[in-house]
């Protein structure tokens, strides 16, 4: 961990990021399902939590406790203990969690808060249409609040649609996501390995990358030719 940000627990992604996790931000992740923005997202509470201290974890798709327990290895229960962990039902009650979880951010305690998907449960909200977006804002400034009160990293995941007629995947929510994420990191499926790429950030060009693969106990860095 450098000085005013957190680890990932990945040094190559914490170079992405210019030293890690930034305090008062929101980072980003999006990319196609199974692309290991979970695996990505795991591997940095364990790390907050093995640095002594305590994560908010929101999972509106369900918690896999046995990833956690690989990424963890022995030390599981220990850290789990110090682990927050809120499953919301849908996305009015996911907003309703995020508000509650300041009574935990209150004690002081909380490194890290993470929202894997921050918009699975918003894309069951688009026939809404406008009403969905005012939702989805609500929620992400509470969250950016909060991270700024509790002088905090957020983490948040995002899911992908495509878009036709460009022939390409896009993050969903639109500018709301895109403006008040400080730092967004694209996750790249290609043959064999994924690629993070750096899309957006206060102070680093993008387009630096890094590629790695997903292993039984999170990922492993690779090396290019």
């Amino acid at each position: 961990m450098t000085t005013g940000r957190f680890t990932t627990g990945i040094p190559e992604m914490d170079a992405l990021l210019g030293g890690g996790l930034e305090r008062k931000v929101i980072t980003q992740l999006y990319g196609d399902p199974g692309c290991g923005k979970s695996t990505l997202c795991q591997i940095a509470a364990v790390a907050a939590l093995r640095a002594g201290g305590s994560v908010v974890y929101f999972d509106p798709e369900g918690f896999s406790v046995e990833r956690f327990r690989q990424i963890a290895g022995s030390g599981a229960e220990e850290l789990a203990e110090r682990l927050f962990l809120y499953e919301p039902m849908d996305f009015d009650q996911q907003g309703l969690l995020i508000a509650e979880s300041e009574k935990v951010l209150k004690q002081g305690k909380v490194a890290l808060v993470v929202v894997d998907s921050a918009t699975v449960l918003y894309r069951t909200e688009l026939g809404s249409g406008k009403q969905a977006q005012r939702k989805l804002a609500r929620q992400v400034i509470l969250l950016l609040g909060l991270a700024k009160r509790y002088d905090l990293p957020v983490l948040i995941t995002n899911q992908v649609y495509m878009d036709v007629i460009r022939n390409v995947s896009c993050p969903l929510g639109g500018t709301v996501l895109s403006h008040l994420s400080k730092a967004i990191v694209r996750i790249e499926v290609h043959e064999g390995f994924r690629r993070a790429v750096l899309e957006k950030h206060r102070s680093l060009p993008a387009g630096g990358t890094f590629d790695f693969e997903i292993t039984g106990t999170g990922i492993r860095a690779l090396s290019r030719p």
